[in-house]
């Protein structure tokens, strides 16, 4: 069986105490034939569910440590042993709805290696030349090796140079028709090149590519808000394709972007006598691809066991950058004599094997579920697992992203789930067991509160994440707050940069944004990669920092969705701190480009006595900006102007130009549209003078900026 790929560490953040982790139960001593008979039953299930329906119900490392379970059970004990036994047949069944294909030459599997280390390949080498009589005297044996993808096996049958006919591999013997769908993927051709032979059987590998999978989901996502019935999301690139190609309506399966990768053939009748031949396997691959096949470009021949160690590796660090999913790779004697030479055993060839990867979908159970804050203040409830080795890492915890997306996985305390780790991306919980749910198990309700300040948790309409409110006093929000604060276009504290802000934070001598107004010379100078002087310059410009506008201390504060225009706005409309401290919703929202969201988060954030508190605690340390009376909109020469700067200007910077466009009642946007007033352009402007000239937008140069600085139109 074959699952796609994902997973990775959590991220920073902090957490209530997690429930300490206990052992899954210990399961009661059967006869081997219990254990045979169960053992057939789940994995007959489990394989009808992921061959048959598409819908998987446990990863592949659990079928497949299952089915080497019952194998040793029958080594065993041959008297248990039965035909129906899913060791002596190649996994799948036909669908009702479409017509049957007998198979010309069985499509049977590969065996597949489950020692994910070099000495999976050392010991296929080994095997092969046991097979050959070939001693170390004799030569390297030459191998091709190719990937192992993560989709669903496919036979293109070709005559007279047309694809007659597709089918799925089914049980290997009878699989399923399915030409409609696959005419559909545009890689596949309908019509092969005159040198072809009358009858060619392609086997290949249908699959989705993640991105075009992520793309699909997100289009199924926006269907099911709209409300169309019968919509779901994927859990999986490889689920999605076999829904697409087992899909009765082919106008569906050609939305769905699917590919295709060739690796042998099937059926073959030469166009004449002796026919085409081939010495290797590569070979034929080559032909393939010459006939507009795509074959991967990752295929490599290979000498011995070095070779194929060396292309397990450089697969395995290359695995999470390609575009789709593979859980592996497979060997192959390259030379076709030699593969008749090495015949089949049971269901399988022994001149192949597939050499797994550690496993990237894993069973465990569910300990806890905390809920994690990160440094915006978005909450994140995390699954605390039984610890499970998945990905080639042990993983305890799991994103579930946020409280919508737990409720929709229906992730509760004492499940049984699947777990999904690649690379560096963040461990998630895949899908859960409904079967071996808990009766009592209860379900997940995200906290009113938040854990670390227990400020109140909001989730804000149309978003799916809850976000603590507490801002400036959340200690897990720290970081972030002072660092917006220092920023350039907010209080502008240079030599403040993110890793500076970290050992502040770290050693306790920032606690709140006012803390920083009072560092001390020898403890700054004392930190890393900070000398004397580096010290002084910073606490010259703390100083400095201390005279601001009223503008860029409400954006320094960093209040959620309140952006350096919308600062700029509250401060021309109010005037005074005080005023927007204590303005309602209604009267928030005379502000311009103040919507009711907005707005809301103004008043939940001043709302908060801590944050107040932190205010306050500012202004005593002497931080200080001018104030007036408000001034309305229409009262300032330039209002109602829209200007876009664009190149270099001669007369002064760009972020100089804006403050004195904005404080003159202009909007200074970074795209040109109709609505666009009037284009200030420098040298070396670039697309957004084409823009404004195609539009007809007024262009201005420099003398053109100083007649409107003048608070004139020019």
């Amino acid at each position: 069986m074959q699952h796609p790929d994902l997973f990775g560490e959590l991220p920073p953040g902090e957490s209530a105490a997690a429930a300490p982790l206990k052992p899954p139960p210990s399961i009661p001593e059967r006869s081997p034939a219990e254990q045979a008979a169960e053992l057939r039953t789940s994995l007959h299930r489990y394989a009808h569910a992921y061959y048959t329906l598409d819908a998987p119900e446990v990863p592949d490392a659990e079928y497949d440590r299952l089915f080497r379970e019952l194998q040793a059970l029958e080594a065993a004990h041959p008297e248990l042993l039965t035909a129906d036994s899913p060791t002596q047949r190649v996994g799948g069944a036909v669908l009702d709805a479409f017509a049957q294909v007998t198979h010309r030459v069985p499509m049977l599997s590969i065996r597949t290696e489950t020692d994910t280390e070099a000495s999976g390949a050392e010991a296929f080498d080994t095997r092969i030349r046991k097979e050959l009589g070939l001693t170390e005297a004799d030569p390297a044996v030459a191998y091709v090796g190719e990937l192992k993808f993560d989709g669903l096996a496919m036979s293109l049958r070709y005559e007279g140079g047309l694809l007659m006919q597709a089918a799925t591999r089914g049980d290997g013997e009878t699989g399923e028709e399915v030409t409609a769908n696959i005419r559909t993927i545009g890689q596949i051709p309908l019509r092969l090149p005159p040198d072809a032979p009358d009858v060619l059987e392609v086997r290949g590998e249908v699959y989705m590519r993640r991105d075009d999978f992520e793309a699909l989901n997100e289009r199924q996502r926006q269907r099911i808000a709209a409300g169309t019935k019968g919509e779901k999301t994927f859990v999986n690139p490889r689920n999605a394709a076999a829904g697409a190609v087992r899909q009765l309506d082919s106008g569906i399966a050609a939305e769905r972007p699917l590919s295709f990768f060739a690796y042998g053939l099937g059926d073959i009748t030469p166009a004449n006598e002796g026919g085409p031949a081939w010495a290797t396997h590569h070979d034929l691959l080559m032909q393939l691809k010459a006939w507009g096949f795509p074959v991967a470009e990752q295929t490599a021949c290979v000498q011995g066991a070095t070779g194929l160690v060396a292309f397990h590796q450089r697969m395995a660090t290359e695995r999470d950058a390609l575009p789709y999913d593979i859980d592996g790779v497979v060997y192959k004697v390259n030379d076709l004599t030699l593969q008749q030479q090495l015949g089949f055993v049971t269901r399988e060839p022994r001149w192949a094997v597939a050499h797994k990867y550690p496993a990237q979908e894993e069973m465990t159970t569910v300990q806890a579920i905390d809920v994690q804050v990160g440094r915006t203040g978005k909450l994140t409830p995390v699954a605390k697992l039984f610890p499970v080795f998945v990905g080639g890492v042990t993983v305890t915890n799991a994103t579930l992203h946020n409280e919508l997306e737990a409720r929709r996985k229906d992730v509760r305390v004492g499940d049984t789930v699947i777990v999904r780790r690649a690379g560096d991306v963040i461990p998630e919980v895949v899908s859960v067991v409904l079967d071996r749910r808990p009766p009592d198990a209860p379900q997940f309700t995200m906290m009113s509160h938040c854990p670390v300040c227990g400020s109140l948790a909001e989730r804000e309409e149309g978003e799916a994440d809850h976000r603590c409110t507490g801002g400036l006093f959340c200690s897990a929000q720290r970081k972030q707050a002072v660092w917006h604060f220092a920023h350039r276009r907010a209080m502008d504290v240079d030599g403040l940069g993110d890793k500076l802000v970290d050992q502040l934070v770290d050693s306790g001598q920032v606690n709140t944004l006012a803390d920083l107004y009072h560092l001390k010379l020898e403890n700054l100078a004392s930190m890393d990669r900070m000398a004397e002087k580096s010290a002084v310059n910073l606490l010259d410009a703390l100083e400095k920092s201390k005279q601001a506008t009223l503008a860029r201390f409400v954006f320094a504060l960093g209040i959620r969705h309140v952006g350096e225009a919308t600062a700029k706005e509250l401060a021309r409309h109010f005037g005074q701190l005080d005023a927007i401290m204590v303005a309602s919703e209604d009267a928030l929202l005379q502000v311009a480009d103040v919507g009711p969201i907005v707005a809301h988060s103004i008043r939940t954030f001043f709302d908060q006595a801590h944050n107040r508190e932190v205010v306050q605690a500012l202004r005593d340390a002497g931080v200080t900006w001018a104030e007036g009376d408000a001034l309305a909109p229409t009262e300032m020469p330039l209002a109602g102007l829209t200007v876009v700067l664009t190149g270099t200007l001669q007369s002064m910077g760009r972020d100089e130009a804006k403050d004195k466009l904005e404080a003159l009642g202009a909007k200074v946007a970074g795209s040109v549209s109709k609505k666009t007033s009037y284009v200030v352009a420098g040298t070396e402007a670039g697309s957004k003078l084409d823009k404004a000239q195609s539009l007809g937008v007024p262009v201005l140069d420099d003398a053109g900026l100083a007649v409107l600085l003048n608070g004139e139109k020019p």
